[in-house]
């Protein structure tokens, strides 16, 4: 019979993938104008996705040093407000003048994820994990789930039955966080709670209460909840019944 030590030490290397998918990902969602850096980016590559200069960006960043950017670090893509972006208009130009000859123009912005086929995803059938308003939903790029404000305390439960593979606040952007697997192709992760109810290993069934929503590392109280198929982020709405 597997001691509590042992079974920890066999679930630590999913644990760290898992959370290691998350910060690769992305965290809390960023505003228009900004990217959060992900895995593999390179400061040329962000400024060619968002047609600027690679100087531009480091000026409106104060970058001390253009090749050492980290993953999850958060850059102002597009000019402060009332700057002219003299590069913007010059790659805006070249671009239609490559789109004119048949080239292929750069993207206004990178997918933050390699495509997921939905339509080749198993079903999944989710509760909702909180009550309250939805202020955010998924898109893929900005947002990687949807987000439920309600008051603190407000329970947060299970949308499927499954077991708790990470509980803590070692990932920044998200504060306490649960991330629950619910077999060998999903999982769902819940942010920015005041409290944690369940603890690593632990099995829950759907519809049980497993934190209090709150406000860590948020700056209002609200619950972050995705839907990973595949370790690739999708819409939760697809899954949730209608409200």
């Amino acid at each position: 019979m597997l001691t509590t030590k042992m079974r920890r030490l066999a679930c630590a290397p999913l644990v760290a993938a898992v959370v290691a998918v998350l910060a690769a990902c992305g965290s809390a969602p960023v505003g228009p104008g900004f990217y959060r850096v992900e895995r593999g980016d390179t400061l040329t590559k962000i400024a060619r996705d968002n047609r600027q200069a690679v100087s531009s960006i480091v000026r409106w960043n104060n970058l001390p040093n253009p090749d050492s950017i980290e993953v999850g670090q958060v850059l102002r893509v597009a000019p402060p407000a009332g700057t002219a972006s003299a590069a913007t208009s010059a790659t805006t130009s070249t671009a239609s003048a490559r789109s004119r000859s048949g080239a292929a123009a750069a993207p206004n912005s990178a997918p933050a994820e390699a495509p997921v086929n939905v339509a080749n995803a198993p079903p999944i059938s989710l509760v909702w994990p909180a009550a309250g308003t939805v202020v955010r939903r998924f898109d893929g790029k900005n947002s990687k789930g949807i987000d439920i404000a309600d008051t603190a305390g407000t329970p947060v439960v299970a949308a499927a039955s499954g077991t708790v593979v990470y509980a803590g606040n070692g990932l920044r952007g998200y504060g306490n966080l649960l991330i629950i697997k619910h077999n060998a192709d999903y999982l769902t992760a819940y942010a920015h709670n005041r409290a944690l109810l369940v603890k690593e290993g632990q099995a829950v069934q759907q519809g049980q209460k497993i934190a209090e929503m709150g406000d860590t590392d948020n700056d209002r109280v609200m619950l972050h909840f995705e839907l990973r198929y595949d370790g690739r982020s999708i819409d939760p709405s697809r899954s949730l019944p209608p409200r």
